[in-house]
């Protein structure tokens, strides 16, 4: 089993997701994140952080979201890592220590 971004994340500005990832599987492309299934370890931390309720487990997905699965696959082999979550306008979130 792996998560899956669905498409209720095009669009959104929210990566909280990405803090709570222990295995940086998360990829961003030009719209919306992808996880990378092969890196995915199943943790379902960003679940409860994603507002849009975009992140579905793999084996839970509707039937007309299936398509998600390849998507989330494909895409994440062509986009970059992201390994901090962005502030509201797609800055790097400052953290205070």
């Amino acid at each position: 089993m792996a998560y899956v971004v669905t498409d209720e994340c095009i669009g959104c500005k929210y990566t909280d997701c990405v803090d709570v990832c222990p295995v940086a599987c998360f990829h961003e492309g030009p719209e919306m994140l992808y996880i990378n299934p092969e890196e995915c370890i199943d943790c379902n931390a960003c679940v409860a952080e994603c507002p849009p309720e975009a992140i579905w487990a793999d084996v839970d997905l509707p039937e007309e979201k299936l398509q998600w699965i390849e998507i989330n696959g494909e895409m994440s082999a062509k986009y970059p890592v992201l390994h901090e979550s962005r502030g509201p306008h797609g800055e790097p979130s400052s953290q205070s220590s």
